[in-house]
């Protein structure tokens, strides 16, 4: 079941597949080669909103809500990246994807780094956008505190308290992206913390030698909580390592011109990022 959606460049395209925990939705734009991205925790597809159109200018784009989040499936028990990544796998095979590039942000590219681990030669290119590098220290460390956490309130406080959660990693002037995260996080407000819990118990260190795409893994200069992990992934994985321009823990949406063209330029191995 697809249904489609204008906008002002291009047409989004809405759809449903099948998996074995109920169905999965995702969008996409374009067509040609597949390139599909998986978003960060609590967010949906409408992270990559405005990368969507320019990733699909060349390419088949594709933004799928990952398993448990956004408009797909809900299961019972508890999240893993694993199982994130089962629900990747079902699309793909759904969609008949037999070679494909991965972009992954955030908790996207954690469960981009295990779908890569599986599917080796069929992950044509994999872009890590501000994964974090899940090692001991990652596991254990201290403070990790609840992320996203609110109480519901009966005077419907806790939608200010969900607000300015994340407030500080938008600029002025970027509402509209702050909206939307709200929008997804109230979806899955019951679960809002079980995406970062679930990060923070991966095991990515046996997983890493699994991978054979090239990979490139690039994060925003104001995230801080992610920029460390670029020397720790440069080291495991021998990749290439960029700092963008600009952006905070949200860059598919605050930078989306410069991520489509660093995801283009990555994707069609066109070093130095130009993706004229």
């Amino acid at each position: 079941m697809t249904e489609t959606t204008h906008t002002r460049t291009s047409t989004l395209r809405r759809g449903y597949a099948p998996s074995r925990f109920g169905q999965l939705h995702y969008v996409e734009c374009g067509e040609g080669e597949p390139v599909l991205l998986l978003h960060q925790t609590p967010r949906s597809w409408t992270e990559y909103l405005d990368v969507l159109p320019l990733v699909g200018a060349r390419h088949r784009a594709i933004a799928m809500d990952t398993l448990g989040f956004g408009a797909s499936a809900k299961p019972e028990g508890p999240h893993s990246v694993e199982r994130f990544a089962d629900g990747v796998s079902d699309l793909v095979d759904a969609l008949g994807l037999d070679r494909f590039h991965l972009v992954g942000h955030h908790t996207g590219g954690v469960i981009a780094v295990e779908v890569a681990a599986r599917f080796q030669d069929r992950v044509a290119s994999l872009l890590l956008s501000a994964a974090a590098f899940v090692d001991d220290e990652k596991r254990n460390g201290a403070g990790h505190g609840r992320i996203d956490h609110v109480d519901p309130k009966p005077d419907g406080s806790h939608l200010l308290d969900l607000w300015n959660r994340r407030r500080g990693f938008y600029r002025a002037g970027e509402e509209a992206g702050l909206t939307r995260y709200v929008i997804d996080a109230l979806t899955v407000l019951d679960r809002v913390e079980e995406g970062h819990q679930a990060l923070r118990r991966y095991l990515m260190e046996p997983r890493l030698p699994h991978i054979t795409a090239r990979t490139l893994a690039v994060c925003a200069p104001d995230d801080h909580y992610s920029l460390p992990s670029l020397p720790k992934f440069a080291a495991a994985l021998g990749c290439e390592t960029r700092v963008l321009s600009g952006g905070h823990t949200a860059a598919p949406e605050q930078v989306p011109e410069e991520f489509a063209r660093t995801v283009l330029a990555w994707v069609d191995h066109r070093p130095g990022g130009d993706s004229a």
